[in-house]
């Protein structure tokens, strides 16, 4: 989304969007670096136990081939209070590790969503919900887990290789340079099967985002599949997206499969070599049974680490795909950001509009739009579909990044107003009433931080009362605790348009703008509605966009578009008397509703 062509000032000043700043996964990790280093003591202590049980094994093995059965009870002992030691230091040692994942999992969370409500249409325009909510849930446990589980592996194998490896040296030089032979290809193939690895993760990670945006999109449209009878295209298109994720992640799965039992057979040609050679050193007298025992059982310790490489490795690599495919979302630029020094709006309401240009891409919607609107007057803009309505009704309220020094409130160029209190001042009811699935009174009472005090309770019938929807509130089944469903579906839509009105009222805004509230609905519910934005003006500033003249004329002046420009603007009166386009619409719909009563 672009701003409007040059040809006017306002035009060639917009919000230049800010991308949000990079953060990399070690500005994470840092605020947890106590606990952190907690951690990695305690794993350092574990390991310490863990290596120290060996070299008491070493005597006792010989204590025993020499007939000293008191050291080797005495051995047995320490061996024991040592492998106890370690279990609880161990489990605290995890515990405290995990933890730090699961902490940093939930601020990314945090600062996943605090984004998202900062990013505009164009973002969302190239992204669908779908994706969007495989990165939130599947792609940040990728990234809790690489932090958990890897990292506390991958530290736990430096401490074991090496203090296994010291101990190693210091038992036997010749040993250790056998057992570390076949280390230089273990490296290699784990390099290899690394890249591999990652690329493949972040393929599979975006067919299964792919995955859920088609879920996501075969279900909210599926009354529309059933009206269609388009439930074999549904699936044969679910079946495409599923198998492609199958794929995607099969050949993941093969890498790591493969990657298994090279690293088993790496480990183990090691502990052969050393077999082989101990015994030999052995026989020769220069080496004791203990010894080799106590050094193959270092072999052994290094084993797991080993083998567990690949599998570390296919979790640190997942989980690096799937924080970049998280931050791609944390870095991308909102639409729409606070200017430097901006300040927070005055309270009376007056609009003014001077020379606004606005364009999509290539394609000017908006061309020299000018007009204003006293604090507590009222405006109806009325233009044909495409005439540029609803653009200008965003563009005013800041919804869609407005051009600087267009769009003025009591005064104040709004690109110079803070966002947070600019959203309170003016309150925009789009077209389309959405509804979450909650309570009736949840659903008014959205913008307050509770819902169930007297005082919010008070609010929330009050704002029902305005927009004349009070009275059938109560008699639903549940009165303010009737759940409305997904998106109000328990609602008719004058019900939806106007408990939507109810929330856009709650917060007392000196300006309210309503994006066509008439759409698809009967003349019944239009009447209730016209009565409900009667009452919701008063006291306040009200921009309607409207294709209704029955609407546009209960306002004081009204704003004519087509083509994106002006064409006419005065009060009802005015502009029938002038024979133009408003005209020309009021006589079309009276003739239109003359023709429905018969």
């Amino acid at each position: 989304m672009s701003s409007a062509s040059a040809d006017s000032p306002a035009a060639a000043q917009v919000d230049q969007p800010r991308a949000g700043a990079p953060r990399s996964l070690v500005s994470y990790l840092r605020p947890h670096s106590a606990k952190l280093w907690q951690g990695m003591l305690l794993l350092l202590v574990t390991n310490l136990l863990d290596k120290s049980i060996p070299w008491l094994l070493r005597d006792a093995v010989d204590a025993l081939v020499s007939g000293a059965l008191g050291t080797v009870a005495r051995s047995a002992g320490l061996v024991a209070l040592l492998a106890a030691s370690m279990g609880v230091v161990r489990t605290i040692s995890r515990t405290t590790v995990f933890n730090i994942g699961r902490d940093i999992e939930f601020e990314l969370r945090n600062d996943l969503l605090a984004h998202l409500h900062r990013l505009g249409p164009s973002f969302f325009q190239r992204m669908p919900t779908g994706e969007t909510m495989s990165r939130a849930i599947n792609d940040l446990s990728q990234v809790r887990v690489m932090i958990g589980f890897g990292l506390l592996n991958i530290v736990n194998s430096l401490f074991a290789y090496s203090l296994a490896l010291a101990l190693m040296l210091v038992m036997s030089p010749e040993l250790t340079l056998w057992a570390v032979l076949p280390f230089p290809i273990l490296v290699l193939v784990a390099r290899l099967m690394g890249k591999s690895m990652f690329g493949r993760s972040q393929a599979s990670q975006e067919a299964l985002g792919r995955l859920s945006s088609r879920v996501q999109e075969a279900l909210a449209g599926v009354r529309l599949v059933r009206a269609f009878g388009a439930e074999s295209e549904q699936e044969a298109l679910f079946e495409e997206a599923n198998r492609n994720a199958l794929e995607k992640n099969m050949a993941l799965v093969v890498v790591r499969g493969f990657t298994w039992p090279l690293m088993v057979g790496v480990a183990s040609l090691g502990t052969l070599l050393v077999l082989f050679r101990g015994t030999g050193l052995v026989r020769e007298g220069t080496l004791s049974v203990g010894t080799l025992v106590a050094f193959l059982a270092y072999v052994e310790s290094l084993k797991w680490p080993t083998m567990g490489l690949g599998y570390i490795m296919a979790v640190l690599q997942r989980g690096r795909a799937s924080f970049n495919r998280v931050r791609e979302i944390l870095e991308a630029a909102p639409d729409i950001t606070d200017a430097p020094g901006a300040k927070a709006p005055q309270a009376a309401g007056a609009l003014r509009v001077d020379h606004l240009s606005y364009a999509y891409g290539d394609r000017t919607v908006l061309q020299d739009v000018s007009f204003s609107v006293p604090a507590e007057g009222s405006l109806a803009i009325v233009g044909r579909t495409g005439s540029g309505k609803s653009t200008l009704a965003a563009l005013i309220a800041r919804i869609l990044p407005t051009p600087a020094a267009a769009v003025f409130l009591d005064g104040d160029d709004i690109t110079q107003l803070r966002l947070r209190e600019l959203r309170k001042t003016v309150a925009f009811a789009q077209q389309e009433a959405f509804l979450f699935s909650e309570t009736v009174a949840n659903n008014i009472g959205y913008a307050l931080p509770e819902t169930s005090s007297p005082q919010a309770t008070q609010r929330i019938h009050h704002a029902a009362e305005a927009a004349c929807v009070k009275s059938e509130i109560e008699e639903l089944s549940d009165g303010w605790q009737t759940m409305v469903g997904e998106r109000g579906v328990q609602l008719s839509g004058g019900q939806k348009q106007r408990v939507a009105l109810a929330r856009a009222l709650l917060p007392a805004p000196r300006v309210l703008i309503m994006d066509d509230p008439l759409s698809a609905v009967d003349a019944k519910t239009e009447a209730r509605i016209l009565d409900a934005l009667d009452e919701a003006g008063k006291g306040r500033t009200f921009v309607l966009v409207t294709n209704r003249i029955a609407a546009a004329e209960r306002c004081a002046h009204i704003l004519v578009l087509d083509g994106g420009r002006v064409v006419e603007q005065g009060d009802h009166a005015t502009l029938l008397a002038a024979g133009g386009l408003y005209a020309s619409l009021s006589a079309r719909q009276r003739l239109e509703a003359e023709l429905g009563a018969l």
